[in-house]
């Protein structure tokens, strides 16, 4: 059985040139103002590691950086983003290698169904990176926007806790 094709999107006469940065490299793409940056990412530059969930910005599984905060990228229209710096989990690694979140989620086996593990991986990376030596509280105030339906908050707040310990290294 073949794929379906995609149907082609109406962009109409309202579409706009936007250029930012993704993870390193700068982008352009041409969007309709009402265009979200979860749309873009996933649809126009296929970076699916922001999941689409509520699509309403309480779950945070869509959570990526911008300019280094996090941010529901469903809630941020891509507009918003021109000149600026977007992050996202498929930039973290390099080289092969694993960011130590990453590493740590996999160690500490912080996610279950993995639809909320990007948002919390951004949100952590995020505070690893303006705090080098957080609490268990730092890291759970961290992740409060991101729902993890699974309950494996001691683990991500472990993985969390053992990422901070290599960083520092």
């Amino acid at each position: 059985m073949g794929a379906v094709p995609k149907a082609p999107q109406f962009i109409g006469p309202g579409a706009v040139d936007v250029a930012f940065e993704v993870n390193g490299g700068g982008v352009s793409v041409h969007v309709p103002p009402h265009r979200t940056l979860l749309d873009t990412l996933r649809e126009s530059l296929g970076l699916t590691g922001a999941k689409r969930v509520c699509d309403e910005g309480t779950c945070g599984a869509c959570t990526v950086l911008v300019d280094g905060e996090p941010v529901y990228s469903c809630m941020t229209l891509a507009i918003a983003c021109a000149g600026r710096a977007v992050e996202t989990v498929e930039g973290l690694s390099k080289e092969n290698e694993l960011h130590p979140v990453q590493a740590a989620f996999i160690e500490h086996d912080a996610f279950q169904c993995g639809f909320c593990t990007p948002g919390q991986i951004m949100s952590c990376v995020a505070l690893l990176r303006h705090n080098a030596s957080p609490t268990s509280e730092d890291v759970l105030r961290a992740v409060s926007g991101n729902l993890c339906r699974c309950g494996a908050y001691p683990n991500i707040v472990a993985a969390a806790l053992s990422a901070a310990k290599k960083v520092r290294r």
